[in-house]
């Protein structure tokens, strides 16, 4: 009696877990970021530091 219990369960774990069927899996495309700032960008905030401390040392 025990093994029919277990091979009714077993069936039953079997049925359920091929339920959904088969799908492929979707694969994301890559999305590439790209650097879109420019160079000026790394001299722009010393000019502009040097631009306020002659403006305070001229007060």
């Amino acid at each position: 009696m025990k093994k029919i219990a277990l091979a009714a369960a077993f069936a039953v774990a079997a049925t359920s877990a091929f339920a959904g069927g088969y799908s492929e899996p979707m694969i994301e495309p890559e999305v590439i970021a790209q650097d879109t700032s420019s160079s000026a960008q790394g001299i722009l905030v010393p000019v502009l530091a040097l631009i306020l401390i002659a403006a305070v040392a001229s007060n």
